[in-house]
């Protein structure tokens, strides 16, 4: 029968594949052992990716309808490269939206209606010969990922359609070939039906985004494998079974299976049996070697398909894990044992190319992963390219895979749930084209071990349809658990989800989850959400995983910011985000969550999720060090541990030492440190580390995989530091002077501030020091209404008034005091109290008497600017990473170097950056060392070195848009508030890391010259 094809389909629920041929497993296939063994590219497959001929639509009413006919010349048409989207390589705009639909306030339209009149169409021609070797074979195609739907024509025949942008669609060409040179035609819509199912919080584009080949089959041909491994309940005994769905002309005379375990000996063997339409075969392996995240060890299995002649016609190489993953006892175990997710969702993304990313992309992703102690990954919220499994089954990731389904706009609006057009919802006529994506996501995925979650999808509230689902996978495969967040929000339906998976719960209600005697496990599907500068908090969550066995860990949002590259008027490239393409409607910066940036360099936020995130806990003291192994399966033998002693941040001593810690147990190590090297009085500090013995998959000999420190004081006589020298005082009618040998310093009562510091000549003040409360408001702080809640500390830094200046002199030390009455109440005071030395070291203290009923304030700090020639730093303190109070876990304190222009982190939106806690010095230099020296008097202090002003900061929306560097912008603080991180738009800082402005606060701190 001649289907003719239609657009009305786009709109037809029931029209969701046609001709696309049934969804199977992700294998490769070898006309030879040899080649299988060896992995090499397949011959049976030619791919079409590169350039195709290509014109774009606004709309189907513009698009070239008969482009598809061999006759029509498409000579003249522009070129695309594929894999690859239309809205970045030059057509359209891309859009970004988070839970709204991208039509949201353009059209008025309810399911599964489409907006038709904005509905970009791209019109893809290749040109294409069948290579030699696969000549008179049935010719297939594959595309792994075109969004949102596509019609595909070969030499003007009607192929096929299909819509599902995240999982392959396949179609037989053999009836359509002629002899030379073939013309395939691909139309791609950027909306369909489909469209109301992929509302995924990303950005919005369309095309053939993902590889498209050619492929042929050998006479035989094993079409779908499900490869299925079985542990008994003592994990020494393991089953292989496997069903083989076959297609060819003729029937194989035998099907022969072979295991081999990874030095290439031979484990287990078996002949393949029909019946009941397939070939099965089953084999019993004593022993195997088990594969988790800790030791990801792989098996290779070879399936030969012989015909009937007894020729081998066809290898398959299957990688195969063999574990257990069950829920027992309420917990979710690994082989037995309670497993903790320590993991990320995940988009695949590049700043250049959206989500057509590549294998080097993914390696550096993996080995990223790895190298900060992620054992896990959501695929948030689709399913990834195939290689990606590979490569988690490989270096041992964890994965909860996720179907391509989320609707959050049909049921939450601006935050309110509202589900009265809710999608899938109860609505069978939803069921099929739904089903379909798990399907289809279920038989290509099924053989990967490192998969043990399916995941329902994302944000899509709950009901029969999504039940249906759930039973599905329950039914297709029982050695997995199934995933699914939006039954919280209607538990009628809670029978969906194996696990309690919660988006954002906060710490304390997650514990009055855990401690109710609760029927399900629990893990946070999404947490820590990592907008900006963001993370803070995080140790409040993975405390919870030793206090509470139901507690199994969860996934941070996100892996990788959302941010593509653009060039701002001038030609300079810079990261973008939502709106920056006149993309309307647009939620603008909340496609920036990642601990990864976009162009794929670390953020400083990575620093604390390796910490919290390390499998051993390393717990120094002066004696030795405690190891904690919260590994499942994996001893310390692969490790080093290294320790090194510090005073004042100069190393006195490494060793090495040895100890033996199993799994899921607690050890010891003693060393003895020499008693000459702890007799000066001062501070001292021992590292700990872990570090690879041998090169791995993702590091080298010598990483460092866990880390541990202890901080300690010796206490000596107290000698009195003798200041040399005498001080010359000048009270001017304005000026205060206070001059010394080589140096002059300067207070202004008309200025109400010092206003100079100058050393050998050289002058370091380049605007005056002031109270400061406002910080540069990070993602987080919008998401609070910082603005609105604290903004008046925002007028206070800007608008205060001195109204009082005391001057002290001794023989030793001038004092000079300055006291500021803020516009916001009148019962706050400020004052900042000087003291010259008689070696021009200045003391300086900070000190606050605040008021009932004032707001959180952002920082209590003292701010001032410097010449930019002096921008070379030198801390000893907490790093190397910017840190703060919520924030700091995993710092260590230290001796690093860096320069003021790095020490602003890339946060696509300009804002609070750069701070480090526990300062207790941090030298200010230019390229030839002079400069000055900020150090704490009694207690550590919090530092930020920038070159720009927090309302510089504040006031940009790009990094382009800030001004010109001119100055140091040097803020020292006795207290900045955290950065927080449990959501972004409105969870607040927790208390112990907020300023209460109600309480008295003073700091101090000195200035010296170098």
């Amino acid at each position: 029968m001649t289907i003719i094809p239609t657009i009305d389909w786009l709109t037809d629920l029931n029209v969701f594949a046609v001709n696309r041929l049934p969804a199977h497993s992700d294998h490769n296939y070898y006309e030879t052992l040899e080649e299988a063994r060896d992995a090499v590219p397949m011959k049976m497959r030619n791919e079409l990716n590169g350039n195709w001929k290509f014109h774009y639509s606004v709309n189907p009413d513009n698009r070239p309808k008969e482009f598809y006919r061999p006759e029509f010349n498409c000579s003249g048409w522009g070129d695309i490269k594929v894999p690859g989207h239309i809205q970045l390589q030059g057509y359209g705009k891309p859009q970004y939206v988070n839970t709204m639909y991208p039509w949201d306030g353009h059209n008025d339209i309810r399911p599964p209606a489409i907006p038709m009149d904005h509905n970009p169409v791209g019109s893809y021609v290749k040109m294409f010969s069948v290579p030699a070797h696969m000549e008179n074979k049935p010719l297939y195609i594959s595309f792994q990922g075109v969004e949102s739907a596509f019609y595909v024509w070969l030499n003007g025949k009607f192929v096929g359609y299909s819509e599902d942008s995240f999982t392959p669609s396949e179609f037989e060409l053999t009836p359509y070939l002629i002899e030379g040179e073939n013309k395939l035609a691909v139309e791609v819509y950027q909306r369909s039906t489909g469209s109301w199912l992929e509302d995924q919080d990303f950005w919005r584009f369309s095309g053939i985004f993902r590889d498209v080949y050619l492929y042929t089959v050998p006479e035989i041909h094993v079409f779908d494998a499900h490869v299925r491994t079985e542990l008994d309940s003592s994990f020494k005994k393991g089953t292989l079974q496997a069903d083989l769905k076959l297609l060819s002309v003729h029937s194989p005379s035998k099907i022969a299976a072979a295991l081999y375990d990874e030095k290439g000996c031979l484990t287990a063997a078996a002949d393949g049996v029909f019946s009941e339409g397939k070939w099965t075969f089953s084999m019993a392996v004593d022993g195997p070697k088990l594969w988790s995240a800790e030791n990801p060890y792989l098996y290779k299995l070879f399936i030969q398909a012989f015909n009937e002649s007894g020729s081998l016609v066809e290898v398959i190489p299957q990688k195969v894990g063999f574990r257990r993953f069950e829920l027992a006892d309420k917990i979710m175990r690994l082989n037995g044992e309670r497993i903790v997710f320590k993991g990320v969702n995940r988009h695949e993304f590049n700043c250049r190319s959206g989500r057509a990313i590549t294998k080097e992309d993914m390696l550096w992703d993996i080995k990223t992963l790895k190298q900060n102690n992620i054992n896990a990954v959501r695929t948030s919220h689709y399913p990834n390219q195939s290689y990606w499994y590979e490569l988690c089954d490989e270096y041992g990731i964890y994965v909860i895979d996720e179907m391509n389904l989320e609707t959050h706009g049909s049921w939450q609006k601006m935050g309110a749930v509202e589900p009265s057009w809710n999608i899938p919802g109860n609505k069978p006529e939803w069921q099929d084209i739904v089903m379909d994506r798990a399907i289809s996501m279920f038989e290509r995925d099924k053989n990967h071990p490192s998969i043990l979650i399916w995941s329902c999808g994302n944000e899509s509230y709950a009901g029969e349809v999504i039940l249906n689902v759930s039973k599905y996978f329950k039914e297709v495969d029982p050695s997995r658990l199934v995933h699914y967040e939006g039954v919280f929000h209607n538990r009628d339906y809670n029978e969906t989800s194996d696990m309690e998976s919660r988006m954002y719960a906060k710490p304390a209600d997650i514990e009055s989850y855990l401690s109710e005697n609760p029927e399900k496990p629990y893990i946070s599907c999404e947490y820590m959400h990592a907008m900006g500068n963001s993370l803070g908090g995080m140790y409040k969550y993975t405390d919870l995983e030793r206090k509470y066995p139901m507690y199994q860990g969860g996934f941070i949002w996100d892996y990788i910011d959302q941010s593509i590259i653009k060039k701002d008027r001038y030609g300079k490239e810079f990261l973008a985000y939502g709106g920056d393409f006149g993309d309307r409607p647009t939620d603008y910066g909340f496609c920036t969550n990642g601990i990864v940036y976009a162009n794929r360099e670390l953020s400083p936020k990575m620093q604390e999720v390796k910490y919290l995130y390390q499998n051993f806990k390393l717990v120094p003291d002066q004696t030795g060090v405690t190891v904690i192994n919260d590994s499942l399966f994996t001893d310390i033998s692969r490790y080093d541990l290294e320790y090194v002693l510090f005073r004042e941040g100069k190393e006195l001593a490494r060793g090495v030492l040895n100890v033996e810690v199993a799994p899921l147990s607690e050890g010891r190590a003693e060393f003895a440190l020499p008693a000459d090297m702890l007799r000066d009085s001062g501070e001292y500090c021992i590292h700990t580390f872990f570090k690879l013995k041998e090169k791995t998959l993702w590091a080298d000999a010598g990483y460092e995989i866990a880390f541990g420190q202890y901080v300690f004081q010796v206490k000596g006589a107290e000698n009195p530091v003798l200041v040399p020298g005498a001080l010359r005082v000048v009270e001017g009618d304005v000026n205060i002077g206070v001059h010394g040998l080589d140096f002059s310093i300067m207070f202004s009562k008309q200025a109400g501030s010092l206003i100079s510091l100058n050393y050998a000549g050289k002058e370091m003040i380049a605007l005056p020091p002031a109270p400061l409360f406002w910080r540069a408001t990070t993602d987080n702080d919008r998401g609070f209404s910082q603005g609105c809640h604290s903004g008046l500390w925002y007028a206070a830094s800007l608008a205060r008034k001195c109204v009082e200046v005391e001057v002290k002199e001794s023989d030793e030390q001038v004092g000079v005091t300055f006291t500021y009455q803020l516009a916001i109440i009148s019962e706050v005071e400020v004052k900042i109290h000087y003291t010259v030395l008689a070696n021009g070291s200045v003391r300086v203290k900070s000190v606050y008497h605040g008021a009932a009923n004032l707001p959180q304030m952002p920082i209590f700090a003292v701010s001032f600017k410097v010449p930019a020639d002096y921008d070379q730093l030198e801390w000893y303190a907490m790093g190397p990473e910017e840190n703060y109070s919520d924030r700091c876990e995993g710092a260590r304190l230290g001796v690093f170097n860096n320069t003021v222009s790095d020490h602003l982190s890339g946060y696509v939106m300009p804002q609070e950056s750069g701070n480090r806690t526990g300062v207790r010095r941090v030298n200010l230099t230019n390229s030839i060392g002079q400069g000055i020296r900020i150090s704490s008097v009694s207690e550590p202090l919090e530092c930020n070195f920038s070159p720009y002003t927090a309302f510089e900061l504040e006031n940009a929306q790009h990094h382009y848009e800030l001004p010109n560097v001119h100055y140091t912008v040097v803020t020292v603080a006795g207290k900045q508030m955290g950065v927080g991180g449990d959501d972004s738009w409105g969870a607040p800082v927790h208390d112990e890391h907020l300023i209460h402005a109600g309480r008295d606060l003073e700091f101090e701190f000195m200035i010296h010259r170098i």
